[in-house]
């Protein structure tokens, strides 16, 4: 997948648009395909990476991202086409 720059967003700066990165558990994917998914798509280190994937699986959920809801969107969509159940949930500040 070629990797492209999104444009900076000074929205951020002002109060903008923030959102949470949520993984949602299901019954097909396996420890191993979640971990190295958040490896590649979201930039986690394998330890992380294993602990978003042990919570999720006891807890049904785990935020695992936060930030700008572009940014985000576009993880959710790496994520989703890896098989993976993910959504962003945004947060507009005042």
């Amino acid at each position: 997948m070629k990797e492209r720059t999104l444009p900076k967003d000074d929205k951020l700066k002002r109060g903008g648009d923030y959102g949470s990165l949520i993984l949602y558990n299901d019954e097909i994917n396996t420890f191993d395909h979640v971990i190295k998914s958040l490896v590649e798509v979201c930039g986690h280190d394998s330890v992380q990476a294993e602990q978003c994937a042990l919570i999720v699986h006891l807890k049904g959920s785990c935020e695992i991202k936060t930030g700008s809801k572009e940014i985000l969107r576009a993880m959710c969509k790496s994520l989703n086409a890896k098989g993976l159940n993910s959504k962003v949930l945004v947060i507009n500040a005042c």
